[in-house]
């Protein structure tokens, strides 16, 4: 099947026209990290044309020149903070593609840029490159791959999300669809601008040959995460699925984690953050279309799990 998007560029441009920028958001408590990840940044054979900063209720010091610095009163959430750098970078209106790196993360590949910049400039139905993500010793864990088949984390796909710690979007993919949802503040908000993306007809790209290198975590270190977890699903659902598919969706989603056994805090944070999906206001409900759905199908992952 093929699947048109619903606008793209009327001809490829020359990837040394495309304008890159670098974001990274942080929360201030990891400034060794983040130093090591602008220097990986500055190594870049292709410089990018802007690099931003956002400190996430706190104050940046020491930030190389050139950088462009944003300190936020308050912590806004990984996607409040992404969407300041976004106004950021609009107020010039120079910018084609956005990287979005986690802030201990490094790219250890100094043609990074250029493999992103030329990806874009090659295809301009390519909306979203998700990067590889790979610890200290190469390896990828299993949740690092956007695909239900994830043997080999090496093999190329168009996938229908990516990852968050590590990726490229098409300006024009936040432009027409609203940026990063807020109302999220942490976990999700990938998939929530993935399903979008696709609704709107843009190709995403998982790229194991352009590499993000970032220490081997569990997203379980976060305090928040399984009460997050489970209210920012069934916003996912809530705003973007068909009604038809919302319990199938979640009731699927209820099985795995209880087949997966978390701590009983964990699974009681869980489901309370599952009701609170239900109590509280998600944002604007806009379900993607079937078509949409049958894509996604047809690329091995059905928007019900």
């Amino acid at each position: 099947m093929t699947y048109s998007p619903v606008r793209t560029a009327s001809r490829p441009a020359p990837a040394s026209e495309l304008r890159l920028a670098v974001v990274l958001v942080t929360l201030g408590d990891r400034p060794a990290e983040l130093a090591a990840a602008l220097d990986s940044v500055g190594a870049q054979v292709s410089a990018p044309a802007r690099i931003v900063v956002v400190g996430n209720g706190t104050q940046l010091h020491g930030l190389p020149a050139g950088v462009e610095a944003i300190e936020l009163p308050r912590n806004l959430g990984l996607p409040g903070g992404r969407n300041a750098a976004l106004a950021r970078l609009r107020e010039h209106g120079d910018v084609d593609v956005v990287m979005f790196l986690d802030d201990d993360g490094l790219l250890p590949d100094p043609r990074t840029v250029n493999k992103v910049r030329s990806a874009f400039a090659c295809d301009p139905t390519l909306g979203i490159i998700s990067f590889r993500i790979a610890d200290e010793t190469g390896t990828t864990q299993r949740r690092h791959i956007p695909r239900l088949r994830a043997r080999d984390p090496l093999r190329a796909s168009e996938v229908t999300t990516f990852l968050g710690g590590g990726n490229a979007v098409r300006m024009s993919v936040l432009d027409r669809n609203g940026g990063w949802p807020e109302e999220f503040f942490w976990a999700h908000e990938e998939t929530d601008l993935a399903w979008r993306a696709l609704d709107d007809g843009w190709r995403i790209d998982y790229r194991p040959d352009i590499l993000l290198q970032h220490p081997r975590t569990s997203p379980a270190r976060h305090a928040l995460y399984y009460r997050m977890n489970a209210r920012n699903r069934v916003w996912l659902a809530r705003r973007h699925l068909p009604a038809v598919l919302i319990p199938i969706y979640l009731g699927i989603w209820i099985l795995i984690t209880v087949v997966r056994r978390p701590p009983l805090a964990g699974l009681r944070a869980w489901f309370g953050g599952f009701v609170e999906g239900w109590r509280k206001g998600c944002g604007p409900r806009r379900p993607m279309r079937w078509r949409t759905v049958w894509r996604m199908t047809l690329l091995g992952r059905p928007p019900i799990v």
